[in-house]
């Protein structure tokens, strides 16, 4: 008696992509991912993983399929850093993300709608970057922080066609940030001259006064954002700086826009502006809370001057932001507290309280959790050496790994043998989600 091979029963691709369910996956992420998840799914039925059987293998397919096109997951970042580099820094806000939505389809980012003829582009950003920093003469902004300060070395050091040629800069203040990225060699690659002055640890503004010449272009003061230098040592503020000549720049890294009382070391756009800084540089997705971008700010006078000659820049069109950035960053500026500030700004007690109820919902459920308070950072190589007040939920250590996993994946952070949930870089609005997610962990490990 011949024998039907099961494998024949395999639904056909087409008759599986006809499935509405399976349409409507189609029409939101694309025939060739569905249809890719649909070839998986029939190979698992081939082999036996799955029943032979049409539901089965549509079952499969929808439990395969993404909840978008993009390879990227949510994380609730759980880890305590508010600005956590390998999570994108910055959360934006709901306004910035409704801006995104909208500035996403056709928009009038360079058209004047009265004429109907070409308009200004990123003015209205410019204008509420120029709000927030009332000391600022104008503004600019690029692609990110490192093209700010690029851009600036290539029109006053490089590309001026004046000879000046030479940018002043503290030892101590020849950083390297992530990934190996080091400011000297950005500022060479401009084909800028780098004179270093001073010492690692001290330098004095007749050092700087000493190297000022016929081919200083400009004086650069760097943050040092990710390190601090203690004990021996001495820097030289802005304010000494500005009888020598020459433009002083102080790229301040984090784009904190106004002093915060919890972060008193912190370099800020408008305290560095008031202290005689001719141009500022700085990032958008730190402290300011918004998309990855370059901020430039000009004092009144030669700043202004000099952001409208950098502006024009012909490198300035290959550092130009799009229209989503634009319309994430104004949202940003003019719309409510964006996450990152209210992170900064939350208070210890209710942290506390969050923690408290979460352990105790998750204890009565069976899960071994306890509150505890915790210490958060800033992060994004900001205010470096200073903590946050915050609280956690402890959890046995072994559901690190089974966070990260799951269904959205929760970062924590890994502590003393325990796996602590800081609840400062998260709003209180994710505390049910986070609770779920640890329960699934739990339910999953009880099996």
């Amino acid at each position: 008696m011949t024998r039907v091979d099961p494998r024949r029963g395999v639904p056909r691709t087409d008759t599986v992509l006809a499935e509405p369910r399976i349409a409507a996956a189609v029409d939101r992420l694309g025939r060739d991912l569905v249809k890719a998840t649909v070839a998986a799914a029939q190979d698992r039925a081939r082999r036996g993983e799955l029943p032979v059987d049409h539901e089965a293998v549509v079952g499969a397919v929808l439990a395969s399929l993404p909840d978008t096109a993009t390879g990227l997951r949510p994380v609730l970042n759980a880890t305590g850093v508010l600005l956590h580099t390998n999570l994108g820094r910055a959360p934006l806000s709901a306004a910035a993300r409704a801006a995104l939505d909208l500035a996403a389809g056709t928009c009038d980012v360079e058209l004047d709608l009265g004429t109907g003829g070409r308009g200004p582009r990123g003015t209205a950003a410019i204008d509420a970057l120029l709000a927030a920093v009332p000391g600022a003469a104008a503004a600019h902004l690029v692609n990110n922080g490192a093209a700010a300060l690029a851009l600036v070395a290539v029109t006053l050091a490089a590309g001026g066609g004046d000879g000046r040629r030479e940018i002043v800069i503290a030892r101590g203040e020849l950083v390297e940030i992530g990934d190996g990225f080091r400011i000297p060699d950005l500022l060479t690659a401009t084909g800028a001259r780098l004179r270093e002055v001073g010492t690692t640890n001290r330098v004095s503004r007749a050092d700087y006064a000493a190297a000022v010449g016929d081919d200083t272009a400009l004086i650069l003061k760097v943050h040092p954002s990710n390190f601090v230098v203690t004990g021996f040592t001495r820097s030289v503020g802005i304010e000494e700086l500005t009888g020598l000549g020459v433009p002083v720049v102080a790229d301040i890294g984090s784009g904190l826009l106004t002093p915060h009382p919890l972060l008193p070391d912190e370099p800020d756009a408008a305290g560095a502006l008031a202290r005689g800084a001719t141009l500022v540089t700085a990032s958008g997705d730190k402290l300011l809370g918004g998309p990855q971008a370059g901020l430039l700010l000009g004092a009144p006078g030669e700043g202004a001057e000099l952001v409208q000659r950098i502006r024009r820049h012909p490198l300035a069109r290959a550092m130009r932001v799009d229209k989503l950035t634009l319309a994430a960053f104004e949202a940003t500026l003019r719309g409510p507290v964006p996450p990152t500030r209210a992170a900064l700004d939350a208070d210890p007690a209710v942290l506390r309280g969050r923690a408290e109820r979460l352990a105790g919902s998750l204890t009565a459920a069976g899960v071994e959790a306890t509150a505890v308070g915790s210490a958060a950072t800033v992060g994004g190589g900001g205010a470096p050496g200073v903590t946050l007040a915050s609280a956690a939920v402890a959890l046995p250590e072994r559901y690190a790994a089974s966070l990260r996993a799951g269904e959205p994946a929760v970062l924590g952070r890994v502590e003393h043998g325990r796996c602590l949930l800081d609840l400062r870089a998260l709003p209180v609005e994710a505390d049910q989600e986070l609770a779920a997610a640890v329960l699934a962990v739990g339910a999953g490990r009880a099996r």
